[in-house]
């Protein structure tokens, strides 16, 4: 039985507002925004920050500043679907974030979503230092579009 929150597979017909994903690492988080009317997302920005404590003031600044009405999180997956140690991180990520803020939190598959921001930013042009600094945001805008074009 998973530990994360249960929303519903699909939001509701009509449903409109701003959405934030995550993607979670143990360094960094990247986050992502977009609206349920365009079903476009952005690369938002990075928290670079370990501490627990200081990750969430990030977020609920943005939280605050982007008023969404979901969160979406990228779980991330081996290859063939099992389940890895960051798997059950990033759960209890989402159920924090859905107990501290009271937001619907929707996970999904995450699998290659870093390694296609890394190309796609690679293919930009950026050097490696500019990559670091974004590739995160990035990841967390291909799970974000991902979420809307399975939901459309």
């Amino acid at each position: 039985m998973s530990d994360a929150p249960h929303p519903s597979r699909h939001p509701a017909a009509g449903q409109t507002g701003t959405v934030l994903a995550f993607d979670f690492g143990l360094k960094r988080i990247g986050v992502a925004v977009g609206s349920h009317l365009l079903r476009q997302a952005r690369a938002l920005t990075t928290i670079a920050a370990e501490a627990n404590e200081a990750r969430f003031a990030a977020i609920a600044r943005l939280i605050e500043e982007w008023q969404p009405v979901l969160l979406v999180v990228g779980l991330p997956l081996h290859l063939d679907g099992a389940e890895h140690e960051l798997t059950a991180r990033c759960r209890r990520f989402a159920n924090q974030l859905h107990g501290r803020f009271g937001l619907p939190v929707q996970m999904v598959d995450e699998r290659l979503s870093s390694s296609a921001a890394e190309d796609s930013l690679r293919q930009a042009g950026l050097d490696w230092r500019r990559r670091k600094e974004k590739v995160d945001a990035v990841a967390a805008q291909i799970i974000l579009q991902s979420y809307f074009d399975a939901t459309a």
